[in-house]
């Protein structure tokens, strides 16, 4: 689901909001955003919210491409002495940052965000998105009492929306990218993982079932030899191992 910006993340029979950019975003409209949103929708039982170590029970929200908007205004929304600060008000909530670049991490910290999550489903397109980088992200983030998100995806191609932009594509491998993708999320151990994404066909990120299609125009991408669900199944398989895991983990 898509609206002025909004995007809606799944957990489970749950959804949480993804805040695109739009003309005008800026703390103060996204603090409208927010008190909206909850007051639509905070007391649905599909309404994600997130329990933290400390037992607080919140909803969360993702800020796509948070950089845009400069930290010292975040931190008007997000520090608790904020001019129009969320913080202890019945619309506080866990607000997860972008990072693209490195520099945005230490801009996500100022801005009083509790956390950052990496979204793009091509290993090396940014320092925030390249699997050899999520180590140190989440030790600047287990200092700093942040949350690392990292978003696996299942492959790459955007060409035909982007024809110039054909070197970050990355290949499936029948499955393996996203195996890779999963693993590399486990390794560092963290609290949440997101996948990038579940139905994006025009950046050839869906993990949707698929079966062998041509359009005059398109030829689009299947999974075989694999079934159509391959995708799902590996989905399931991995997040089985995630909860698992975690357990381990948190003992």
């Amino acid at each position: 689901m898509e609206s002025r910006g909004l995007r809606c993340f799944l957990f489970s029979s749950q959804v949480a909001f993804h805040l695109q950019p739009y003309r005008g975003r800026s703390d103060h409209s996204v603090h409208d955003n927010i008190k909206y949103i909850i007051d639509r929708y905070g007391d649905h039982g599909a309404f994600y919210k997130f329990t933290s170590s400390t037992g607080n029970i919140l909803p969360l929200f993702y800020i796509y491409d948070s950089y845009l908007t400069p930290p010292e205004n975040w931190s008007d929304l997000l520090h608790p002495t904020g001019s129009h600060s969320l913080r202890g008000t019945p619309y506080d909530s866990v607000f997860i940052a972008l990072i693209v670049e490195e520099r945005h991490k230490h801009d996500i910290l100022a801005g009083g965000f509790d956390g950052m999550y990496t979204y793009f489903a091509s290993n090396g397109f940014s320092f925030g998105s390249s699997h050899q980088n999520w180590k140190a992200v989440k030790a600047f983030c287990d200092g700093n009492n942040l949350l690392f998100i990292p978003s696996a995806g299942p492959g790459y191609i955007d060409t035909a929306v982007r024809p110039w932009n054909n070197h970050n594509t990355r290949n499936r491998v029948n499955g393996r990218y996203y195996e890779t993708a999963l693993q590399a999320a486990l390794n560092v151990r963290p609290e949440i993982v997101t996948i990038t994404s579940f139905n994006e066909w025009h950046e050839g990120t869906q993990i949707e079932m698929a079966v062998p299609k041509k359009t005059v125009t398109r030829l689009y991408l299947d999974y075989q030899p694999h079934q159509p669900e391959h995708y799902l199944e590996l989905t399931r398989r991995w997040a089985e191992q995630f909860n698992k895991e975690k357990e381990t983990w948190l003992m």
